[in-house]
């Protein structure tokens, strides 16, 4: 079942109650406060006994402890709810990236993903906030006021009612129309900025060594400047329309005083009540004046959904294999503390290992993987990556893929692990691979890429990601077998950092850490994309003899997509791929 965000931000109505209730008697206390103090003054300019100012002067002091009192658990009770439920947010936002990753995700710059993910999803909270609460209690105070005001005058609430209609109307249209670019606009150009300091951070070696770090710095600069004048007009609208909200106000306490004004000269109003009908309008504009400022929020709020769901999808863009998480039944209230299923985990299902997993295979010499008239196509794209392609891996097998850039190597790699969906027939160990769950296929087939990501953690966290129950002794023996073990010893051993995405390692060791982790994950089935992409040319045939060496001793069936020559006696087969097809498959001599 999918599920808007927009609606998923909103709280639930027992969460939502409390803050709305103690909303609404904050903004009646203050209403209420204003009335009670211009009754006081006035009626004490008539200089009555003190006796008769008594309840006037309690009630100020009550309804100003009463504002404070109810504001301070609006702000608790609303602030708690709308935390909570950007929790449940996030949560669902996790739960589509998991789904469509990483092919769902081709069209989205990272740096935007990453503002996207942070500053569109923090926005998302103003909907209960500054939307839905605002209006909720604005109408529910206006509607008392003119209550309160028809007991006294039913011709000042009549001129009230109308000028809170027009003040509602003509506010929000001009907020609405002030504000229909600026929101869009400024959510991208955030996004932009995101995106190229991203690109400075990670690209900084790259541009100071071909002098192109000033250049790069500029575009910063001129995205930071759009933005601010972005942010400055949005700025100006609001300004904009505060202004008629205080126009509307005041040319509504002018026509209450001219229609209650005889009232008072015929002796059917008193002087105190006539001052508390005319200023009360005063108090209620102010709660009212957050209507156009809660179209303002609506309009900030349904950018940043929109950008959300166009980067995050709730229904996966056609030929995006679909993960279904555990549990997955759309998104839920984050569980209360001592809740069973807070400590026994979310959905309460058993932990599977690895290993089972996996979906079996024939002994060597059977067929490992089956393709059979099978295409393929990237989100977006009109044309066919794959095209028609047959091909048969047997357990074992160590077979390198050639072609050109642009073949369709990579996208043989992307369906093989089920990150992408495709057409024709897809077997693993004879299994069709869109009939099971594409975790099974993945815990099947691994899939070492060209740019392996390591984590900000030392070595023994790094390995420990494929498989933690592993011991020291299972890390020192995987090390070894990658020839990486003497590297890791001199470095401190296994508590040796390796910077955030591996800064503190070369290509090689990168590309080896990751081989480790495949190992030690078992993998019966690897997918090497070019893993010697960056490399030297000695480095690389090095890397590529090791991996395949390695492979072959585990009995491991690999399929090695490469641009650098591979020496025949270290595999097993060769296929040249052209155009998304399968020109040539020769055993090696």
């Amino acid at each position: 079942m999918t599920t808007s965000l927009l609606r998923t931000a909103q709280p639930t109505a027992r969460r939502s109650l409390p803050g709305i209730v103690f909303g609404v008697l904050s903004a009646l206390s203050a209403i209420a406060l204003l009335a009670a103090s211009a009754h006081l003054i006035t009626h004490a300019a008539e200089q009555p006994p003190i006796l008769f100012l008594t309840l006037s002067m309690v009630g100020v002091r009550a309804f100003a402890l009463a504002r404070a009192f109810f504001r301070y658990l609006e702000r608790l009770a609303s602030h708690d709810a709308a935390f909570r439920q950007l929790a449940v947010v996030r949560t669902e936002l996790y739960r589509r990236l998991v789904r469509i990753a990483p092919a769902g995700l081709g069209g989205t710059d990272r740096g935007d993903l990453l503002s996207r993910m942070v500053s569109d999803v923090d926005a998302l909270q103003d909907l209960p906030l500054r939307v839905v609460q605002p209006l909720i209690v604005s109408g529910v105070a206006s509607a008392v006021s003119v209550a309160g005001v028809a007991f006294f005058s039913p011709r000042a609430a009549l001129v009230l009612a109308a000028g809170l209609a027009v003040a509602f109307v003509v506010g929000c249209a001009a907020a609405d129309a002030l504000a229909r670019r600026s929101e869009r606009a400024l959510a991208d150009r955030r996004g932009a900025l995101s995106g190229a300091v991203l690109d400075t951070v990670q690209n900084l070696d790259v541009l100071t060594a071909f002098d192109a770090l000033d250049g790069q710095l500029d575009r910063v600069a001129r995205l930071d400047d759009d933005l601010r004048r972005a942010a400055r007009r949005r700025a100006t609208s609001t300004g904009v329309v505060a202004a008629l909200m205080s126009l509307l106000s005041g040319a509504t306490v002018f026509a209450t005083i001219v229609v209650a004004a005889p009232t008072v000269a015929g002796g059917d109003l008193s002087g105190p009540s006539f001052a508390l009908v005319a200023l009360v309008p005063l108090a209620v504009f102010e709660v009212v004046g957050s209507v156009p400022t809660a179209v303002l929020a609506w309009r900030r709020v349904r950018a940043s959904g929109e950008r959300l769901e166009s980067a995050v999808p709730a229904v996966a863009p056609a030929g995006v294999v679909v993960d279904e998480v555990p549990g997955d039944a759309g998104p839920a209230e984050p569980a209360e503390p001592g809740d069973s299923a807070a400590a026994d985990g979310a959905d309460g299902a058993d932990v599977v290992d690895a290993a089972s997993a996996r979906l079996p295979l024939p002994p060597a010499g059977g067929t490992a993987l089956r393709l059979a008239a099978l295409s393929a196509a990237w989100p977006g794209s009109t044309s066919p990556a794959l095209d028609t392609v047959d091909l048969d891996l047997r357990v074992g097998e160590r077979v390198v893929v050639e072609g050109p850039s642009g073949a369709g190597k990579s996208t043989l790699a992307a369906v093989l692990v089920r990150f992408l969906d495709h057409r024709g027939r897809y077997e693993v160990g004879g299994v069709d691979a869109s009939t099971v769950p594409a975790d099974r296929v993945r815990a099947t087939v691994g899939l070492i890429e060209q740019a392996p990501y390591l984590f900000d953690e030392s070595v023994r966290q790094n390995l420990l990601f494929a498989r933690d129950s592993a011991t020291d002794d299972d890390l020192w023996a995987v090390l070894d077998r990658v020839d990486l073990a003497d590297w890791v010893r001199a470095r401190g051993g296994l508590d040796a950092r390796l910077g955030e995405r591996g800064a503190l390692v070369s290509g090689g060791q990168a590309q080896r850490i990751s081989l480790a982790r495949a190992l030690l994950h078992g993998f019966p089935v690897l997918v090497l994309d070019e893993p010697t992409a960056g490399l030297d040319a000695d480095l690389a045939e090095r890397l590529v003899a090791d991996v395949l060496a390695t492979a072959q001793q585990e009995g491991t069936t690999v399929l090695l997509i490469s641009h650098v020559p591979v020496d025949d006696a270290l595999v097993t087969r060769r296929v040249r791929v052209e155009a998304g097809r399968i020109v040539d498959a020769t055993r090696a001599s």
